[in-house]
């Protein structure tokens, strides 16, 4: 039991020892600090080479034996910057009073500088140096600017100083964040004597600008009642004129009026002979439109209709013209399959017609007797009624020669037997003889 006590003890303290040993070797460093570790040369950006490395923020490993830790603070250093007696421009001597904010910078090159010259130096150190750089800059701006520049100007003098002091803090690897001035004196009173001129100037100013401005006052008064008049006449002039512009105004818009009242009267004429002329060609419309409804329609219906009668007629007239051509066609085959039988048949068949249409052309001759002279015997021939009917059969001739002429049939012939059958029964008699 005591041999496993005492073996936990021997590991309790050689892990103790370890840990204080690995917390020796590694370095943390907090923002606001700066952990320079000597021992180890390497090669800045610049191209300078140095003997330390440096670390801000974070951690790292030192080698034991070979490599030492140092601390650089990057606190920022308050200083009060004041100079006394510091000849300005013009031999005038002021006393300044400022106050500047430095620090040790964090910047590559500039905090290798810090390195070198402030490592392990106290801060209030390094700001004591800072302090004197800045006084020493704050005399040279003084000497270029004139006492009324510094004290009226302060801003520009502020930046003057930190254009001035830049390279100078830099070089000493410090930044300068703030510089501002907060007083500036002198001991001959200078300033209070400028200030007094400064203020009589001001006075004059003002008591010159007062009296300018009662004349200018007075003056404007009398301009103003000058243009109060002159506006007075002015108003009467332009209300005289106005009148006349109404005046001459009213009688234009008179004679606008009226020629507005004549063109409306015109106009109106214009439309109401538009409109009549409108009612006319409607009621033309109109009475186009009754008479087409009236007459020209009827009338198309009508001849509509009297066409299709006409077709209806002329469409029966063709049929019974086509009936009596094929009544005809077989008459005409039986007349000749007859032969000349035939032929006596067709002319006797016609033959009444023929008298009929013959006779016809003596309907207007009205006789109401006739009356047979007899002249006896005195010239040796028949009269009387013999000789009556001895005409007959010559007129009966005639009429068959008539009826040959015009239908080129010879009836007496077609109606005459042949030679062998002796002579025709209407064979016209011998003429008498002769006494």
């Amino acid at each position: 039991m005591g041999t496993f006590l005492i073996l936990g003890l021997v590991i309790a303290l050689a892990l103790i020892f370890i840990v204080m040993i690995v917390s020796s070797l590694v370095i943390v460093c907090p923002p606001n600090r700066v952990a320079v570790i000597s021992g180890r040369s390497r090669v800045l950006s610049d191209g300078r080479k140095v003997g330390f490395r440096m670390l801000k923020g974070g951690f790292t490993i030192r080698i034991p034996i070979i490599e030492k830790v140092s601390w650089m603070d990057l606190n920022t250093i308050p200083l009060a910057v004041e100079v006394t007696n510091a000849y300005s421009a013009g031999a005038i001597p002021l006393n300044v009073q400022g106050i500047a904010n430095v620090k040790v910078s964090s910047r590559e090159g500039l905090l290798e500088n810090a390195a070198e010259r402030f490592l392990n130096v106290p801060t209030a150190n390094i700001g004591q140096i800072a302090k004197e750089t800045l006084e020493a800059n704050l005399r040279g701006v003084l000497a270029t600017m004139s006492p009324e520049e510094v004290n009226e100007d302060r801003l520009k003098f502020s930046q003057q100083l930190i254009d001035e002091a830049d390279d100078d803090i830099k070089t000493l690897g410090l930044e300068l964040d703030v510089m501002k001035i907060q007083n500036v004196t002198d001991d001959n009173h200078y300033l209070e004597s400028v200030g007094r001129r400064l203020t009589a100037e001001v006075v004059k100013e003002a008591r010159v600008a007062e009296a300018n401005r009662m004349a200018e006052s007075e003056e404007a008064e009398a301009l103003s009642r000058e243009r109060a008049q002159i506006a007075g006449v002015q108003a009467d002039k332009n209300i005289v004129e106005e009148r006349n512009m109404l005046r001459v105004r009213t009688a234009e818009l008179d004679a606008i009026a009226r020629a507005k009242e004549e063109e409306a009267s015109v106009a109106g004429d214009i439309a109401r002979a538009t409109a009549e002329q409108e009612l006319e060609q409607t009621r033309i419309e109109l009475e186009r439109r009754r008479l087409e409804a009236d007459v020209v329609t009827p009338a198309r219906a009508n001849l509509e209709a009297k066409q299709l009668q006409a077709q209806a007629e002329a469409a029966k007239i063709i049929e019974d013209g086509k009936a009596q051509v094929e009544v005809f066609r077989r008459l005409t085959d039986q007349y000749q399959a007859a032969g000349d039988d035939g032929q006596r048949i067709f002319v006797l068949n016609m033959l009444p017609d023929l008298v009929d249409k013959i006779v016809s052309t003596v309907n207007g001759v009205s006789i109401d007797r006739v009356a047979v002279i007899d002249n006896g015997s005195s010239n040796g021939g028949s009269g009387g009624i013999p000789a009556l009917m001895a005409q007959l059969p010559a007129a009966v001739v005639s009429m068959s020669e008539q009826i040959e002429a015009a239908t080129g049939v010879d009836i007496l012939k077609s109606m005459r037997p042949d030679e062998d059958d002796g002579p025709s029964e209407l064979a016209p008699p011998p003429p008498p003889p002769a006494d």
